[in-house]
């Protein structure tokens, strides 16, 4: 059996970028110029997380203020083992998640995820790449597509196939189970396949120029 290709996520790319790895070592020495250089070169993409995650813009600014903060705190623990990027974004979206919990919100949903109906239940894997919408798309509908997401498939599908984590991983972020994760993953496929064959009926996502913005130049960094 071959192995099982890792998820890459359909936005994520972790390029090298210049100077990255000298800032690091600096701001970890408490330069803060280095630090600004950090944050400079990694607000954006931040910040589109965080806006994907919660779908308002003024929550999305806050948590982005919130995570350089938090950066600031434990950067010295930041050891090389994963790209920077992937570690900063994992810290985001654990502060999200833990902004959200405060809020007393619920993370999933629920109902309809172990057992799909059989109008809808997948006929693979429905935890795996969808070639479908990893293709070529118009990212501008996509991110509406997503923005207008019920909360909990929003937030699987951002967490599995716009930044890449595993759904074991998934899971225990989420504090649920793995087939609940595939199941929501599955739902938010379906609908989003619905939305991107009716692009007229989707409304502008909160903060969508930023959005597009950031995609081209996460496209542009193939």
């Amino acid at each position: 059996m071959p192995a099982t290709k890792p998820n890459t996520g359909l936005f994520k790319r972790n390029p090298p970028i210049a100077g990255e790895a000298d800032a690091i070592e600096r701001a970890k020495q408490g330069d803060a110029d280095a630090f600004s250089k950090l944050y400079a070169l990694h607000k954006r993409r931040v910040y589109t997380l965080c806006l994907r995650m919660l779908g308002n813009v003024s929550e999305a600014e806050d948590m982005t203020q919130e995570a350089f903060l938090h950066l600031f705190r434990k950067l010295g623990s930041f050891r090389g083992e994963s790209a920077f990027s992937t570690w900063l974004h994992r810290l985001t979206v654990n502060l999200v998640l833990m902004h959200l919990r405060k809020k007393g919100l619920n993370l999933v949903s629920l109902e309809e995820t172990i057992n799909p109906s059989d109008e809808d239940a997948p006929k693979r894997d429905f935890g795996a790449r969808d070639p479908q919408l990893a293709g070529s798309i118009d990212r501008v509908a996509l991110e509406r597509a997503v923005a207008s997401l019920p909360p909990g498939y929003r937030m699987v599908f951002v967490l599995h196939d716009v930044e890449g984590f595993e759904h074991n991983e998934i899971a225990s972020m989420l504090e649920c189970s793995t087939g609940n994760s595939k199941s929501q993953l599955h739902k938010a496929r379906l609908r989003l396949r619905e939305l991107l064959r009716n692009p007229e009926q989707l409304e502008p996502a909160p903060g969508e120029s930023v959005l597009a913005a950031a995609a081209l130049l996460q496209g542009g960094a193939r």
